[in-house]
């Protein structure tokens, strides 16, 4: 009888597998299934800010705890899948109510009680994306987070007792124009790693480098997509005059950098066509995520991880029409050197 992979060896155990399952669960906010890829990940949030490393962890666990109470599919909820949106609305919440956005401050109680309802509510969410996505074999992604995310962050400017930061107040789309900036290698630099970093709102360089060593860890391919996606992402900004401080901010990175694993293997086999596909839907998720910030601005509402999800929804979607793509169905998906594997062996 094989022995199980290292990292799958507490899986199944009967007291250690709930934390498996969360970890698990942080890994899948880029698209990991490896609880050693979501430790490393959680250590690069506790690295930057304590604070951000606690919710984070409660989020994933209340959004795991929650598929359990309802009793959801099992093998769903030990591979991360009811933990991941609820890790993201938790960080989210303590970064737009924070007057430090890039180390959070510490949430009152209603903010905690805020965050319960949130995270659990994300659990609701992803079979209800299900329902709607699975017949087409298009996975939820980040959408049970977006989506919640606009409506609980929006809810909040009706509310007196959980401040918001200025990131939320609406702002005019003219405040997105100026003269072309001068552009220095501090822009690529910092625009590449800190757009790995805030896929999980994370401020930090450093946490960029180790998230891209955690994804790295389960996939070389998928940490390679992701580098490329926050790379090309940047010359996006950078050929087409973007500000200078959202670049470096990572902020036209993250979108893309999700894009590209999931394009880059995962979801789609890599070959030639497949490659060039994954660099179309980066390019594309850059733009898209410049022109949410427009329509979104004057509400308020911050992009999050819509544009990823638009674009890869709909790349995703109209790949089967081309015969020289291969799609991944979502529950065939590991990673995309078993993708390629299974491809050489059948």
């Amino acid at each position: 009888m094989s022995q199980a992979p290292f990292q799958d060896r507490f899986r199944d155990h009967p007291t250690l597998g709930i934390a498996d399952w969360v970890l698990r669960g942080i890994g899948q906010v880029v698209l990991q299934n490896n609880p050693i890829s979501g430790a490393v990940i959680l250590a690069a949030i506790f690295y930057n800010s304590r604070i951000y490393g606690t919710v984070c962890l409660l989020g994933t666990v209340i959004g795991t705890l929650t598929a359990m109470g309802f009793k959801a599919d099992r093998g769903m909820v030990k591979d991360g899948l009811f933990g991941f949106n609820g890790a993201l609305i938790a960080l989210a919440l303590v970064a737009f109510t924070s007057r430090d956005f890039a180390h959070g401050n510490w949430p009152n109680w209603h903010l905690w009680s805020y965050i319960l309802i949130s995270a659990s509510f994300t659990s609701v969410l992803v079979p209800a994306f299900g329902a709607l996505l699975g017949p087409h074999k298009v996975p939820g992604l980040t959408m049970p987070f977006v989506l919640s995310g606009w409506w609980f962050l929006g809810a909040l400017l009706q509310f007196s007792t959980i401040d918001v930061s200025s990131a939320l107040k609406p702002t005019s789309p003219a405040d997105f124009t100026g003269p072309r900036p001068d552009y220095t290698w501090g822009t690529w630099f910092y625009g590449i790693t800190n757009g790995i970093a805030e896929i999980f709102f994370q401020d930090d360089w450093v946490s960029g480098v180790i998230i891209l060593v955690g994804i790295a860890i389960n996939t070389g391919i998928g940490a390679g997509m992701a580098l490329l996606g926050s790379a090309l992402a940047v010359g996006v900004g950078v050929v087409y005059g973007a500000h200078d401080d959202a670049i470096r901010d990572g902020l036209f990175g993250y979108n893309a950098a999700l894009t590209a694993v999931a394009l880059g293997g995962l979801f789609l086999r890599v070959n030639w066509p497949g490659f060039l596909y994954t660099v179309l839907g980066i390019l594309v998720t850059a733009r898209v995520w410049a022109s949410m910030g427009i329509f979104l601005e004057p509400t308020g509402m911050p992009v999050l991880t819509s544009a990823f999800v638009f674009v890869t929804w709909a790349m995703l979607l109209a790949a089967r029409g081309f015969t020289a793509l291969t799609p991944i169905a979502p529950d065939e998906a590991t990673t995309p050197e078993e993708n390629l594997s299974r491809r050489r062996e059948g």
